[in-house]
């Protein structure tokens, strides 16, 4: 099972840095259509002094209006808070990871809020990438749901800053679509697992209170697991483990006497 899982994150990893690749790929011929643009333009006399390597590794004097930006920044941003946290996540530094003006993450998102919250939604996709992924394998429903919390969990572990992010609503615009609409699924996927096991249809707009009492106490147990975890929290305990024992054997022990009842 935890070879499963690794293997299921390997493979929305693979996923992301393809899309990140195409990106970058995209803003190179950026650059270079408009450095050709600008050096047609020299030999016309039509172009101002053109900006030296140095200056585009600044971001003063980078050009950005091209198609591909939007997601440069994005892959750009994802990169700054997962090596500097959500301190660190700020326009300028963005811009700077980039390559580009100060001023280009303001022209595509507005505001850092606009920037975080789009942010948020590529987590959000990605997570529930991996939940579906979860979702799918083989085994009862009780092995497909520890196989969820299991993927949950390593999702946390490998993107730490996202993670956080995607839980800091005082920093998110939620009526933003992408957001939104990313949010809902992956509510809508834990709703179905906690149906899945329960034998019963649940709506992800209209909860019983045993079906909420359910949800909230899968979501509880795997959320803050994983808090614990990233905070380095459970360092006391796991340390007392059986040799070999990690962090996931804890997990798989507290996941089989609550989503698999003891047997009398």
């Amino acid at each position: 099972m935890k070879g499963c899982v690794k293997s299921n994150l390997y493979g929305v990893k693979i996923v992301i840095y393809r899309e990140r690749m195409t990106a970058k790929r995209s803003v190179d011929r950026g650059i270079a259509r408009a450095e050709r643009t600008v050096a047609r333009r020299s030999r016309n006399g039509t172009a101002h002094k053109p900006a030296n390597r140095r200056s585009r590794r600044s971001g003063k004097d980078a050009p950005y209006h091209h198609g591909a930006l939007h997601e440069a920044l994005l892959v750009a941003a994802e990169k700054v808070l997962e090596r500097d946290g959500p301190g660190g996540l700020t326009l300028r530094a963005v811009a700077r990871e980039a390559g580009v003006s100060h001023a280009a993450p303001a022209h595509h998102f507005d505001d850092l809020t606009g920037l975080v919250s789009e942010l948020a939604a590529i987590g959000f996709q990605q997570f529930n990438a991996a939940m579906a992924t979860a979702d799918s394998g083989a085994g009862t429903v009780a092995e497909r749901a520890i196989a969820r919390a299991k993927t949950y969990v390593a999702y946390a572990q490998a993107h730490p800053g996202m993670y956080g992010l995607m839980f800091r609503t005082e920093r998110l615009d939620m009526t933003r679509p992408a957001l939104r609409e990313a949010a809902k699924a992956s509510f809508a996927g834990l709703a179905g697992s906690i149906g899945a096991q329960r034998h019963e249809p649940i709506s992800a707009d209209a909860l019983s209170l045993d079906q909420a009492a359910a949800i909230a106490r899968a979501w509880s147990l795997v959320h803050g697991f994983t808090m614990l975890l990233l905070d380095g929290r459970l360092f006391d305990i796991i340390r007392r483990l059986p040799e070999g024992a990690e962090p996931m054997t804890l997990l798989d022990a507290m996941l089989r006497t609550s989503v698999v009842p003891p047997k009398d």
